[in-house]
């Protein structure tokens, strides 16, 4: 595993290792780091996007984009030696060039709105690390990443109003955050009697993550706000045919993230005729 430095994961207010549907993700292998602290910051635009990582520019390179109506044509890529690995970046136009030496908080660009985002899924930076002697641009044989920040598991009813809403999403003002800015916390599930930080995209995605499990437990049941969700191995959760439902009505699903300043569940639905100050209640059935 790869581990991010504490110092390093608070410069970002959000972060999730399984939030996502591309492979480069499998078994965490992979870290959206949000600039924005609120779970619903899509608009956000960062013009100086601060390095993750420390080393030597080896490549960057433009990708053309799933052509989505909110997003731009190209997407980007910056691959940064660090001396022990090679870290891939992506959703940065890049204000650097080959040869050029970067720090840790150094601006590698302009962080752009990809077309490889889903509409509820906010501007981020999508870091990765290979071995030195791999390809640098595949995102396939990525090492996972080891995080090095305790995170608190917050309990969640399912339930809470909306404080902000989006064509796509609605935030809730539950579960709130215990100590803003002093620590991050995710919303809690349960794998066997164990309380865990629950990461991913409950079920639009394929699957999650657990991640203040221990990677090397036997696989285990997960539940989350009282309902049985999937299986957990090691800490990567395969979901179960479920389907999430907001005040009885099936929605997309449920946004699970780690946050540092601010919380709140996000609920994914599109079309959804929510308004901020209404009462929701999330459940989970089997399909």
């Amino acid at each position: 595993m790869v581990g991010l430095s504490p110092a390093v994961l608070a410069r970002y207010p959000r972060f999730s290792l399984y939030n996502s549907p591309y492979t480069a993700h499998d078994e965490g292998c992979a870290i959206d780091l949000y600039p924005g602290s609120r779970a619903g910051s899509e608009a956000t635009r960062e013009t100086c996007t601060p390095s993750p990582v420390a080393g030597e520019v080896i490549e960057t390179r433009t990708v053309t984009a799933p052509q989505k109506p909110y997003a731009v044509a190209h997407d980007y890529l910056i691959v940064v030696d660090t001396g022990d690995y090679l870290a891939r970046m992506l959703h940065v136009k890049p204000g650097v060039e080959i040869g050029d030496r970067v720090e840790v908080g150094d601006s590698l660009g302009e962080m752009v709105r990809s077309g490889f985002f889903a509409p509820w899924v906010a501007n981020h930076i999508h870091l990765g690390f290979r071995p030195r002697d791999s390809n640098p641009v595949r995102a396939s044989g990525s090492l996972p990443i080891d995080l090095t920040v305790e995170i608190e598991p917050l309990a969640w009813d399912g339930g809470g109003r909306v404080v902000a809403t989006g064509d796509t999403f609605v935030v809730l003002d539950s579960p709130t955050h215990p100590a803003p800015g002093e620590r991050f916390a995710g919303i809690a599930g349960t794998v066997d009697g164990e309380s865990v930080v629950m990461d991913g995209g409950l079920p639009h995605y394929e699957g999650g993550g657990a991640l203040c499990r221990n990677g090397d437990r036997s696989p285990d049941s997960v539940s989350l706000a009282g309902s049985a969700v999937g299986v957990a191995d090691g800490r990567t959760v395969t979901w179960d045919d479920v389907e999430v439902y907001a005040n009885g009505a099936p929605i997309t699903g449920i946004s699970l993230f780690v946050a540092r300043e601010q919380f709140g569940a996000k609920l994914v639905c599109p079309g959804h005729d929510f308004s901020v100050g209404d009462s929701i209640s999330m459940s989970i059935r089997y399909r």
